[in-house]
C-alpha cells in the first residue's frame, strides 16, 4: 500500500496546509468550554508548537485531529481532507503519539510496530523492514525482543515515536513527547524529530516545555483556557516581548550606581538582575557597564524568553476576562 507522503508526491512542497482549523469549539456535556473559536494553520513541512498549561486544551485539540473527541462546531481539514466529511482518509495521513502510555506492556517490542503496521494494511515483510528500521533510529534495537514492560519511561516514549511513523504518515502529532524523559534522551530525540522534520514530515508539538518550543518549532500558538492567545513565528513572538529580565554576573558591584537608564537589582549572591526594555540590546548594557569600570563575566536570560511572553500573555488575558 503505497504511503500517504508517496500519495503527495507530485504537490509543490510546503504549498498546501496540513491543517486547517476554522471556528473550531469543544464544550463538554458538564459545560466545560475545553475550545473556544480556535482558528489557526499549519503549512505542509512546518514544525508547529502548541503552547499552554495543562488543561489549556491541547490534548482536546489532538483528540479531535484524531477522531477521539468529538468537536462541538467549527471545521477541521487535514490535507484538504475533512475530518466530518472523510475521517478515515482524513486520519490516514496522521501518526500521532499521545500523552498517556498505551501499550500492552507485555507485547514484544518489535511485534509492536509489526502489528501497528498491519492496521494500516502493510504487508507483514514490508511491516519488519520499516520496524527494524524505526528501532535503529530511536535507539531501540538491541532491545527489540524485550517485552515493553521492561522499558524505561524514556524508551516508552521513544517507542510511541516510532509506532506512530510505521505506516509513514506525513503529518506527526506530538502530545507531549518528552514528559519523564531524562536531558541525554531528550536531546537526542529532538535531534531525531529535526531529522524528520527536514525530510519532509509536518510536526505539530504540543508542550508544556517552553524551552523545547524554542528549540524545536519554526511557528507557535499560545493557547489558555481553549482560546489562543497568540499566533505567530517563533522568532516574532520573541522579538514581541517588550522586557526581558537577565541575571548579570559581575567582577564587582562598585560603581554599579553610575550606570544609568537600567533597570537593576543587585542579588543577594552578588548577581545582578537587568530588565532591558524592547529596544535595548545585551551589547549596549555590557559596553554602559564596561565604561563604569565592571566586567560582565556572565548573562543570561532569568527565564525561557517564550516562558516570559506566555506570562504576560496570560495576564492580559485574566486582566481582561
Amino acid at each position: 500500500m503505497a504511503s500517504q507522503r508517496e500519495a503527495l508526491t507530485g504537490l509543490t512542497y510546503f504549498s498546501m496546509q496540513a491543517i486547517n482549523i476554522k471556528k473550531l469549539n469543544k464544550v463538554y456535556r458538564n459545560g466545560t468550554v475545553a475550545l473556544k473559536d480556535v482558528d489557526f494553520t499549519i503549512n505542509q513541512g512546518d514544525f508547529f508548537g502548541l503552547i499552554g498549561a495543562n488543561g489549556a486544551g491541547k490534548s482536546t485539540l489532538i483528540g479531535i485531529l484524531t477522531g477521539l473527541v468529538r468537536k462541538t462546531s467549527g471545521t477541521v481539514e487535514v490535507f484538504g481532507t475533512s475530518i466530518d466529511e472523510a475521517p478515515e482518509s482524513a486520519r490516514q495521513y496522521i501518526g500521532v503519539t499521545p500523552q498517556e502510555f498505551n501499550f500492552n506492556i507485555f507485547e514484544i517490542i518489535e511485534n509492536t510496530l509489526i502489528n501497528q503496521a498491519g492496521y494500516y494494511g502493510i504487508p507483514r515483510s514490508q511491516a519488519k523492514e520499516r520496524a527494524n528500521f524505526l528501532l535503529h533510529k530511536v535507539g531501540l534495537w538491541e532491545r527489540r525482543r524485550a517485552e515493553i514492560r521492561s522499558l524505561s519511561g524514556g524508551m516508552k516514549r521513544r517507542l510511541m515515536i516510532a509506532r506512530a511513523l510505521v505506516h509513514q504518515p506525513p503529518l506527526l502529532l506530538l502530545d507531549e513527547p518528552t514528559v519523564g524523559v531524562d536531558v541525554g534522551m531528550r536531546h537526542s530525540t529532538w535531534d531525531y524529530l529535526n531529522q524528520l522534520n527536514s525530510e519532509g514530515t509536518t510536526i505539530l508539538l504540543t508542550s508544556h516545555n517552553l524551552e523545547e518550543i524554542e528549540q524545536l518549532c519554526h511557528n507557535a500558538a499560545m493557547i489558555h483556557k481553549g482560546q489562543i492567545l497568540k499566533y505567530d513565528s517563533v522568532d516574532n513572538l520573541i522579538h514581541s516581548l517588550e522586557k526581558q529580565s537577565y541575571i548579570a554576573k559581575l567582577s564587582h558591584a562598585d560603581g554599579i550606581e553610575n550606570v544609568k537608564g537600567y533597570e537593576m537589582t543587585l542579588l543577594n549572591d552578588g548577581s545582578l538582575e537587568v530588565i532591558l526594555e524592547s529596544q535595548d540590546t545585551l551589547t549596549h548594557f555590557v559596553a554602559a557597564m564596561h565604561n563604569a569600570g565592571i566586567s560582565v563575566k556572565d548573562i543570561r536570560p532569568k527565564r525561557n524568553r517564550l516562558e516570559q511572553l506566555f506570562l504576560n500573555l496570560n495576564t492580559t488575558f485574566e486582566d481582561e476576562s
